[in-house]
């Protein structure tokens, strides 16, 4: 579970990608924005300063006769005029003997006055300080705080922009996210999913479609090529499955199943029987004097009737039922369902008629041969696979028998469990 909890614990590439992506974008944007914004306070520092100058100047030559004359009423007048339209929190005016004469100072305790003098404090100048000159001597001095009103709009204004930029860049690093990696999460989910069925499924015959990124298509026509091969290889085993399969169950000189497969299906049609209550006979077929034919003209023509014997019976047989060669020249042929004892009767005399007419062998000769079948009758002659093969192959020895005393050319005969002579 704690392996099954770490891979749910992953983020997909989707995500890893699309997370990485939006915060380099956020970064840079963030970035971008304070530079600018350090850079627009600096400008506008070195602005405001020469600004508050020229207002101390302006002021100087204002109050410049009211200082001569000691007139603080003047000078306070002065000073309200000018300093109250400027961006000017405090400023005073002072004799050459360093009394002050007048002093105005912005009345203002909200918050927004306070943030400005704070903003004032750490970016400006130190308070101005200028000499009042009369007729090329100084009469006094004055001294002027800026308000910093400028600068603090302009910070708020640029962490606003920053802010507003930052969401616009954040959709279009979205959109442009999900374009980039749709173009490399496809891809590689159409890998991932070609991948998994050719793993879990075995289907190889799925191809990985082409990518738009050169990459990630070059990756997609290698793994094509290996599924190529793969799609071979599997081929050729199932194939070669198939033959071995084949092989197993079949004998290789008639291609008749063989006695395993034979017995397998006997197995099978007897339970299929005991659970429809319904009724199979076996046959069981030997070619008579077969050994005689291998002594006298060779194991190749014994072949060769073996092969004639194989296609006859087939032949006489509906399409359902089921014909094997046991070994030797023995033989055994399964018929299910079964509607009466005499339709397997009829299909064992046509087998045994069948032979009257000479096989054919090579080299233009032929050869008359005859059979003799015995027959075993589910389930009045046994009930599970052994007792209806040793009854068939005992009801095929009592033919055979009959067949002892007679020396010319060989007969059919048949047999079945009902006959006791």
């Amino acid at each position: 579970m704690n392996r099954a909890g770490k891979r749910q614990a992953r983020p997909s590439l989707r995500s890893a990608l699309g997370r990485g992506h939006l915060n380099v974008a956020l970064l840079a944007v963030g970035l971008a924005g304070i530079l600018l914004t350090v850079l627009g306070v600096l400008a506008l520092r070195v602005y405001a300063n020469h600004n508050l100058d020229l207002i101390a100047r302006s002021i100087t030559y204002t109050v410049e006769a009211a200082v001569v004359f000691d007139d603080g009423a003047a000078a306070n007048e002065a000073l309200a005029v000018i300093a109250s339209n400027e961006e000017v929190a405090e400023a005073k005016v002072f004799t050459d003997e360093g009394e002050l004469l007048a002093h105005w100072r912005r009345n203002d305790d909200s918050l927004l006055a306070t943030l400005e003098a704070r903003v004032a404090t750490t970016l400006l100048e130190e308070p101005i300080n200028l000499p009042i000159v009369h007729q090329e001597r100084q009469v006094g001095h004055i001294e002027l705080i800026g308000q910093g009103r400028n600068l603090l709009l302009f910070l708020l204004s640029g962490l606003g922009g920053v802010l507003l930029c930052t969401v616009l860049s954040m959709g279009v690093a979205l959109h442009l996210s999900r374009r980039l990696l749709g173009d490399i999460v496809r891809p590689l989910r159409s890998l991932a999913s070609v991948a998994h069925a050719a793993r879990r499924e075995r289907r190889f015959d799925r191809r990985v479609p082409e990518a738009a990124i050169a990459d990630l298509n070059e990756l997609g026509n290698d793994f094509n090529a290996l599924l190529d091969e793969l799609e071979v290889w599997h081929s050729h085993l199932q194939s070669e499955n198939a033959t071995l399969a084949y092989q197993a169950n079949h004998d290789s000189l008639t291609g008749l199943p063989n006695r395993a497969f034979f017995e397998g299906r006997l197995n099978r049609s007897l339970l299929n029987a005991a659970r429809k209550r319904e009724h199979l006979a076996l046959l069981f077929i030997d070619s008579d004097h077969f050994k005689e034919i291998n002594d006298n003209l060779g194991h190749a023509v014994g072949d060769q009737v073996l092969v004639n014997l194989a296609s006859r019976l087939r032949a006489q047989l509906r399409e359902h039922d089921l014909v094997a060669r046991l070994g030797g020249d023995e033989f055994a042929v399964l018929l299910t369902p079964l509607q009466s004892r005499e339709d397997a009767e009829q299909v064992a005399r046509n087998i045994i008629a069948s032979m009257k007419v000479p096989l054919q062998l090579e080299a233009g000769r032929s050869l008359v041969t005859s059979l003799s079948v015995g027959i075993a009758f589910y389930p009045e002659d046994g009930r599970d696979q052994a007792s209806l093969l040793d009854a068939a192959d005992a009801s095929m020895y009592r033919a055979k028998r009959e067949r002892r005393s007679q020396r010319q050319a060989p007969q059919a005969s048949i047999a079945d469990n009902n006959d006791r002579s």
